[in-house]
């Protein structure tokens, strides 16, 4: 990192499945990098309770005794159907009042595999920086290629031109927990002349903050 400027983060937000998955490389990915932020004391926001992937990751930066949030929708705690937050736990509404929140108090995102509630949650967290309504680092772990197609697609519509140059540079990879963070930390934002000039006011009401419906 000699010579590059470096971000600083204390707080990642992390997006992943609620289960294991098939590999068992992607729980070990997942204490990895758990362990990863401990050690580098950053804290960890993530979607709540214990089931798989989010419950790894979780568990492994409590035991580094770094914070861990979780923020949860309300349906979810009913029946403790997720099971128990390993940290301090924030009930909230709606999905998307979660993913506002998830996007304010954290300073970068990173996305481990999972199903379609990480993809969408990926996205949405890209396509906002697109829209300059965060300029914040966002990677995915890429464990054994799991994110392989979704990154030729992602090449594909740049070759279409659906997606900018530009704007692909807002997602970052890697394959290991270390080298991503160290991206994170070394990310410059590099946005959209047009689109910067969009005034979002954060002093917006809450329900005008909920109908960010962005589908770009």
């Amino acid at each position: 990192m000699e010579g590059v400027s470096v971000r600083k983060i204390k707080k990642i937000c992390v997006f992943c499945g609620a289960n294991s998955g098939k590999d068992v490389a992607f729980v070990n990915a997942a204490f990895h990098l758990g362990e990863v932020l401990g050690k580098r004391k950053i804290d960890l926001v993530y979607g709540g309770g214990k089931l798989g992937l989010m419950g790894c990751v979780s568990t492994a930066v409590a035991q580094h005794e770094r914070q861990v949030l979780g923020i949860i929708p309300s349906a979810f705690t009913v029946n403790n159907l997720v099971g128990e937050t390993c940290g301090k736990e924030i009930k909230v509404a709606t999905m998307q009042e979660r993913l506002v929140m998830m996007m304010e108090l954290s300073d970068a995102f990173i996305a481990l595999p999972g199903g379609f509630g990480t993809l969408e949650e990926l996205f949405q967290m890209i396509s906002w920086a697109q829209l300059s309504i965060h300029n914040k680092p966002i990677g995915v772990l890429n464990i054994n290629g799991f994110f392989n197609g979704l990154l030729s697609f992602v090449d594909h519509a740049v070759k279409q031109e659906f997606i900018t140059p530009r704007a692909q540079k807002i997602l970052i990879s890697a394959t290991t927990a270390d080298e991503l963070v160290d991206k994170l930390q070394a990310f410059r934002f590099e946005s959209d002349p047009a689109l910067s000039k969009l005034k979002w006011s954060p002093s917006s009401s809450q329900k005008e903050k909920l109908d960010l419906t962005l589908r770009l």
